[in-house]
């Protein structure tokens, strides 16, 4: 009887979809309170206390809504990220599950979405092909999620260090400063944004799609290398992991990055698997979305992504 492709667990996925729908939601409240303390949570000085049970119910649904406009972005962009890899993986006949979203109670309220490929790849072709559709369409979907959260943002004044109060500073790739410009224009001296929700998914969504695009072992920038270059795609690999190892003394930011990939390499080696075809020509049309793939990297790379003001 041959092999069915293409069964998932429905219950699996949902469950953990759900699971982190709640988590997203929670975070993007708790993000939107920070967000937005200076003005509505001051707003709530009712008379009598029907007055207060209707503004506090305002609160409450803005809030929540403002909660899952976050989950919305944060999964929408990790969503086509991953349905762009599945599409692919369909059109090519390689099996595969639909994505697995993974629940946080940290930063992000996600660790975010992986599937499975359960077969190896036919050919060069549906390695490359698989490997970019989901930056691409990643790339696609957090565009436009960062114009909007931008859009709804706060200019204002950049705070001054204090011993109470912990201050970060997130890195802005070169895409992220573009769409400012265009959306916010120029900003005056001594001022920058205070994120919505929702331009902070998109910030988490560039973060991913750059590690995503290292040159490195199964990530989709090591799919991408094996494709274009085959079994040297190895020296890639060593490169890329002794350049986190490094970055670990500029940031503490790389650390489960570095571990991650050592990790990767203990278990399955430095080592690309080997396609079932390796003589298939990519043509001349995958070499020129390789090169807009390499620019969808180099406009999402941030060197360190999170620093403290100090």
């Amino acid at each position: 009887m041959p092999h069915r492709r293409f069964q998932h667990r429905w219950w699996v996925h949902i469950l953990l979809f759900l699971l982190t729908v709640g988590s997203t939601t929670l975070l993007g409240i708790l993000n939107y309170v920070a967000f937005n303390a200076d003005s509505e949570l001051q707003q709530i000085s009712p008379a009598t206390s029907q007055g207060f049970l209707t503004v506090g119910w305002a609160l409450v649904r803005a809030f929540y809504l403002h909660g899952v406009a976050y989950s919305a972005a944060v999964l929408g962009i990790l969503g086509a990220h991953e349905m762009g890899h599945y599409l692919a993986c369909v059109y090519h006949d390689v099996d595969a599950t639909l994505p697995y979203f993974l629940p946080s109670p940290f930063l992000t309220g996600t660790f975010g979405a992986v599937i499975r490929i359960r077969e190896r790849f036919p050919n060069r072709k549906a390695l490359f092909d698989i490997g970019v559709a989901g930056p691409i369409a990643g790339f696609v979907v957090l565009v436009p999620v960062l114009m909007l959260g931008l859009h709804i943002s706060k200019i204002v004044p950049i705070p001054k260090p204090s011993p109470d109060i912990e201050l970060l500073n997130f890195g802005e790739p070169l895409v992220y400063k573009a769409i400012r410009w265009l959306t916010l224009g120029p900003l005056p001296p001594g001022y920058d944004v205070n994120w919505h929700p929702v331009a902070f998914a998109a910030w988490f969504g560039m973060l991913a799609t750059a590690f995503n695009l290292l040159p490195f072992g199964q990530f989709d920038g090591g799919h991408l290398t094996y494709a274009l270059i085959g079994n040297r795609s190895r020296y890639f690999s060593i490169a890329t992991l002794a350049l986190a190892i490094g970055m670990c003394a500029l940031s503490s930011n790389w650390i489960v990055l570095a571990l991650l990939m050592a990790a990767m390499v203990y278990f399955v080696g430095l080592r690309h698997p080997p396609v079932l075809s390796e003589d298939e020509p990519l043509g001349t049309g995958r070499y020129l979305v390789a090169v807009a793939v390499i620019a969808i990297f180099v406009l999402c790379f941030m060197p360190i992504p999170i620093q403290e003001i100090k």
